[in-house]
């Protein structure tokens, strides 16, 4: 639905959120809704939290959490970095992770414990990926200083590595556990931008952050970080300083 929408069927701003840049597009709300209605009608005890209708709590103990367009502003202006993400929490952890990248043909999958995959090829990362010899991604928004931004980066670039931004979160998530991104920092994030993302790359070899995913804290913003395990200790440092 939302590359039809891409193609030129309308992608039509109805609304911003905390800032001119922060932006909703009828597909998004399309999208959402049916996702909320093939996952009620499949696992009808299920809870399932998205970014444009909120959350509603299930009986089964697993939770769907679903970005329906994330990458919206490439979205609505013509550009190819958005994705669909789509994970399952059990006790606050991703079991079930989903990107699909309708403008490449993409679809990564993970399930805990089964590897991940990028269109059926099994993901593993390289060890020998460094910040020096690879890029690392970056995210920003409003409910983060443009200092703080200026400082992840001047630290990046005084390790000897060079980062991107390509305006979704959840995309580059996936490419770390693709391996075309050695690592992703932001500094706040939220629980249906990362789910997924964060079950692709733990599956491929990498590690990540902690993400409170369980109660109130799944509802809130939290710092993101996920990467090979080569440089998960320099962005840490990063994270931290």
């Amino acid at each position: 639905m939302a590359l039809d929408y891409f193609n030129g069927r309308e992608t039509l701003v109805i609304e911003t959120k905390r800032d001119l840049q922060d932006v909703v597009s009828i597909a998004d709300r399309d999208v959402e809704t049916l996702l909320r209605q093939r996952v009620a009608e499949a696992f009808p005890a299920d809870g399932f939290l998205g970014e444009e209708y909120g959350y509603q709590q299930g009986q089964s103990g697993l939770t769907w959490v679903v970005d329906p367009i994330d990458g919206t502003a490439p979205f609505v202006n013509g550009m190819p970095t958005w994705c669909v993400s789509i994970a399952v929490l059990h006790r606050g952890v991703p079991v079930i992770g989903v990107i699909h990248v309708p403008c490449a043909d993409e679809l990564y999958a993970a399930a805990a414990g089964m590897g991940a995959s990028l269109n059926g090829k099994t993901l593993n990362l390289d060890p020998s990926r460094t910040l020096q010899n690879a890029i690392t991604g970056i995210g920003c928004n409003s409910y983060v200083t443009p200092e703080r931004v200026g400082a992840i980066v001047s630290a990046l670039l005084g390790k000897g590595g060079n980062f991107i931004r390509n305006g979704s979160g959840a995309l580059m998530l996936a490419y770390v556990a693709a391996g075309r991104l050695v690592g992703y920092y932001e500094p706040h994030m939220r629980a249906w931008d990362c789910m997924a993302g964060y079950c692709l790359v733990k599956e491929a070899g990498g590690t990540h952050l902690a993400f409170p995913a369980e109660g109130e804290a799944l509802l809130q913003g939290h710092p993101v970080l996920a990467s090979n395990q080569t440089v998960y200790g320099d962005l840490l440092a990063i994270h931290t300083g």
